[in-house]
């Protein structure tokens, strides 16, 4: 009920926006269609898929064909037939497993055991990546306000070496004054340039992760209701965190391995058909037919007496195994609960930092127009004036970050209760990805011929033209085609995909 809950309102507050900026779910949208984390790991849950395919194969009946020309180069005693031509056989054999010791049933329960870690990973990759997509949508958002704030200090500081220029020349300060001016526009613009660099690169990260530049973005929908109590938060947590559902699967799929090596100490019964046609070639030169055919039926038993020791050795390994994956749950049922309970402190501190830093925003903006009526009437100094620009400054850059910090906190919070993936936000840009289709289509396949077509890369790339090396070096993996420069000069990006918008580049 509570996760229930939670998905309508975290799908009913990403659905809001503004149509002329690009807004968090639009950002999330195109994180999800085209981050090559995200596209890589569901290749990665498809081969996973296979692995039953070949499970199953393992108890399914084979058949096969010979065929060859042989020709005698000696012959002696009862083998001599009066014939040395070349003989063509032609044969074929069908052989079908009625028991293996059970190694067919738990290989394939164990392959189905890790298709189900897989799918949970993929949740885990998933929220993953839309925790780093907002991570970063944010870090645009403060440290583009930074910027803004900084840009306009700047500003303030150059007016106020003016002023003070102009009143130093008729004597109505002094050149410490002035000098006092001078170095604070100096910091200004250090501090300018330092936030500009860090623009730079959260822009740098947002393009990585969404696979393309921000435009200007809209403020973030506000964050669905979270947990009152820790104590709920982490409960939650145990429940539903994906990264703890996966390992745990892994551990039931090892307890099938361990079934598996302990079937090859039993015996294995096969039933076998086969039929054999041969032809000597030169013709029936002696008291043997020159043609005939064989065809016989039959069960086959195999019981191993002795194996040097192998099915021991294989069973303490599965064991060892397995028990190394008990280990990990206990190791990520940690790591899930620290994760959640840090990220719970860390949203409600930044609720508070942001409670203090409005009410500091508000008092120095007070205080700055105190000060500069002060300093107009000479009972307060031009450093004065400075140290009070400086402390608003400080308090709104500290307001700027402690709203990233509390939305980024929030949404890691929801990452940790397994509430952050595609299914929960919402996401409108087209169908979300199903992975039960591709297991639905392999995993009961039979055919020996069977292919999905040669795989082509669907995550965007952002390099651009101008930063393409002269003469790029191609694996034989990758098809060239799509990632050639393009000669227009334009940055070199996949098409834009329904429901992504795409700002300029």
């Amino acid at each position: 009920m509570i996760r229930n809950t939670a998905i309508a309102t975290i799908a009913a507050v990403l659905l809001a926006g503004t149509a002329s900026a690009d807004t968090l779910r639009e950002a999330l949208v195109s994180a999800y269609q085209t981050n090559p984390t995200l596209t890589g790991q569901r290749e990665s849950l498809r081969a996973t898929d296979a692995n039953v395919a070949i499970a199953k194969a393992a108890g399914r009946p084979t058949l096969s064909a010979t065929a060859g020309i042989n020709k005698d180069l000696s012959r002696s005693g009862i083998l001599d037939t009066g014939g040395s031509g070349p003989t063509l056989s032609v044969g074929a054999d069908l052989s079908y497993p009625l028991f293996s010791g059970g190694r067919v049933k738990n290989s394939v329960k164990a392959a189905e055991k890790r298709v189900e870690a897989g799918r949970a990973t993929l949740r885990a990759v998933e929220g993953d990546v839309f925790t780093q997509a907002v991570a970063s949508y944010m870090d645009v958002i403060r440290d583009r306000a930074t910027v803004e704030l900084n840009a306009n200090n700047v500003k303030v500081l150059e007016t106020n070496l003016q002023a003070t220029n102009d009143r130093f020349e008729i004597g109505d300060l002094t050149r410490t004054d002035v000098a006092q001016s001078e170095a604070r526009l100096q910091l200004g613009r250090s501090r300018l340039a330092l936030a500009i660099g860090q623009q730079t690169a959260s822009e740098a990260r947002y393009r990585e992760v969404m696979g393309h530049p921000p435009g200007t973005l809209a403020p973030p929908p506000p964050l669905p209701p979270l947990p009152n109590t820790e104590a709920e938060a982490v409960q939650i947590a145990l429940a539903d965190n994906p990264d703890l559902l996966s390992v745990q699967r892994q551990t039931v799929a090892a307890g099938y391995d361990i079934r598996v090596a302990e079937g090859t100490r039993l015996p294995s019964v096969s039933a076998g058909v086969s039929g054999t046609y041969l032809n000597n070639l030169n013709g029936n030169n002696g008291p043997a037919p020159n043609t005939g055919t064989q065809t016989t039926a039959g069960v086959n038993v195999s019981l191993p007496l002795f194996q040097g020791g192998l099915p021991a050795a294989r069973i303490r390994q599965s064991e060892a195994l397995r028990g190394q994956l008990q280990e990990q749950v206990v190791g990520t049922e940690r790591a899930v609960v620290s994760t959640t309970r840090a990220a719970f402190a860390n949203y409600h501190a930044a609720q508070k930092a942001i409670e203090s830093q409005t009410v500091a925003v508000k008092a120095n903006e007070l205080a700055l127009e105190g000060v500069r009526a002060e300093q107009s009437v000479g009972t307060r100094t031009v450093l004065d004036v400075l140290d009070a620009e400086q402390e608003l400054l400080n308090s709104q850059v500290l307001l700027v970050t402690a709203r990233r910090d509390a939305y980024v906190a929030g949404f890691q919070l929801l990452n940790a209760m397994g509430q952050a993936e595609a299914q929960d936000l919402g996401l409108d840009g087209g169908p979300l990805y199903d992975p039960l289709g591709n297991y639905r289509r392999v995993a009961g396949n039979w055919s020996d011929w069977a292919r999905d077509p040669k795989y082509v890369p669907v995550a965007t790339r952002t390099v651009d033209s101008s930063e393409m090396p002269a003469s790029p070096i191609v694996t034989p993996d990758v098809v060239p085609a799509p990632f050639a420069p393009p000669t227009t000069g334009t940055p070199v990006t996949a098409p834009a995909t329904a429901g992504v918008t795409q700002p300029p580049q």
